[in-house]
Parts: structure tokens; sequence; C-alpha cells
């Protein structure tokens, strides 16, 4: 049986063995919640940049550049980290450098040594967890947390997919368990009990309700983001 782990934050992935695994990498609120909405709206590649000078020095290779920090667009970037923005195929046939709080950096993190780099989010759920079970790699699931810190979205998400995983996949980790359980417990009502999270208040804050509403809705695409060298890229879920 392969096997599933969950780390909540890029801060502990030392304890853990990312080796020859294939990695997804969460972070809801709202990096890879943007990223799948911007490989489903046509952008050619993503290319996760952890420092804002050095993603800002893309513009001048033909990059479409988008910054954010502590839930803010980054001064002099073209695009923030909002996944309506790629919404109607606005930014199709542009490739994107992406630089982010979070998300970036867990990214960063796993990418060397993991099979293969996973993005994870509530909008593709169903054909994620249809893909790893084709895979014969154990997973770890990474939530990107929130400078360091567990966070209950990233978290919770990280629950569905070991739900949606039972019963392919064996767990020996305790993270795993005890995420499955509350995502189950919760999952009738995750936009009410995601509302609670302080990320979510933090966006809130900035107005953008209707960034959260997207992120939090489930299996609107049926497509894979994954990590190509160092570009993501997105593929039909019917090609796995």
């Amino acid at each position: 049986m392969i096997n599933i782990e969950v780390c909540v934050s890029p801060e502990l992935i030392h304890l853990y063995d990312t080796k020859g695994k294939n990695v997804v990498i969460v972070d809801i609120f709202r990096a890879t919640s943007t990223m799948m909405a911007a490989l489903a709206n046509g952008v050619k590649s993503i290319t996760p940049i952890m420092d804002l000078e050095a993603c800002r020095d893309f513009a001048s290779k033909g990059y479409t550049i988008a910054g954010e920090r502590n839930g803010l667009t980054a001064e002099g970037f073209e695009l923030g980290n909002s996944p309506l923005a790629y919404f109607n195929h606005a930014y199709a046939g542009k490739k994107i450098a992406m630089t982010t709080t979070n998300g970036t950096l867990a990214i960063e993190k796993t990418k060397d040594e993991a099979n293969q780099v996973v993005l994870g989010a509530f909008v593709n759920l169903k054909a994620t967890a249809q893909y790893l079970i084709n895979q014969s790699q154990d997973v770890l699931i990474l939530c990107a947390g929130w400078k360091g810190k567990f966070n209950l979205e990233d978290s919770l998400y990280a629950g569905a997919l070991v739900s949606s995983l039972h019963p392919h996949f064996q767990t020996d980790c305790d993270t795993a368990i005890a995420l499955k359980s509350l995502y189950e417990s919760n999952s009738h009502r995750l936009q009410i009990f995601l509302g609670q999270a302080s990320h979510a208040k933090r966006l809130q804050n900035h107005n953008i309700e209707a960034d959260i509403d997207f992120c939090l809705s489930v299996d609107l695409y049926d497509i894979i983001g994954f990590l190509e060298g160092d570009e993501l890229v997105g593929i039909p879920s019917k090609d796995n």
C-alpha cells in the first residue's frame, strides 16, 4: 500500500523525507487556488519565485509578473494573488512569474527531492485525488501555512485529500488521521467553518470575500497542476 503523510508547515519539512514522493503543495488562501484558476483559464505556465526582486526581473523576459505579500499586491507588479484576475481567459497563452508570502516558499523547499510537485486546491480536489491514486509513489501533503504557523484552511484541505484517497492509501501519520476526521466532521459546512480562519479574516479586511468564496469552491476544474522543470503547468485529468 502507498503511504500518505501530512506536514502542516514548511518549518517542519525537515522532519519528513520528501525524496521520491509526490508532494502536494497546499496554499488555499490563495496561491495554489490562484495557480489552478490561472492554468484552468489558459495560462501557459507559472514560474514560482521566492524573492520579490527576482520575480520583478522576469518582466523584462516577457513574463507577466504576479507578486503578493501579506495579502496585498506587491508594489510594481501587474497582478497580486487573486484567482479572479484570470477568469474569462484574461491571461490565456501568457507565462506568469509569481511570488507569494507562503506558497512559493513551500514549492522551493521540496522541488529538488520530490518525485513530483503537485498543486493542491479545493477547486480541483477530485481530479488531484484521482491523479495520485493512479501513481505508484508515496504522498506527502505540505501545507504552506501562514509565516511558518499552522493554518486551518490548508490543514482542512489536507484532510479532504486524505479522505478522498481512502481506501487507496494507508497512513500511520497522526496528523493525516486527525485532519481527515476534522474535514469529515465539517465538510457539510466548509464555508462557515473556514470563515473562522485567521487568514480568511485577514483577507476579509482587504474586501476580497469573492476570492475566499472561490478558494472554498469544490471541483470546479478537471485538471491537474504540477511542476515541470521550473514551471507549473496544467493537464486535463482525462490524460492521467
